[in-house]
């Protein structure tokens, strides 16, 4: 495909793709999710209820 990159150009402005494109939640939903797994420790489960303590269904 020509053109394809790692950045893409938006009306005269340079952006970089989002990591997370394709994914069903909002990247600050995954970025919580993945600092609160690595920064403390925790298993996938009580990630999840954090989560959904904070209003966040997953």
């Amino acid at each position: 495909m020509a053109g394809a990159g790692l950045s893409w150009r938006v009306r005269g402005h340079e952006h970089a793709p989002t990591p997370y494109g394709g994914f069903r939640f909002p990247a600050e939903i995954i970025n919580e999710a993945v600092w609160l797994y690595q920064c403390f420790s925790l298993s996938l489960r009580e990630v999840e209820l954090i989560l959904a303590a904070l209003g966040i269904k997953v």
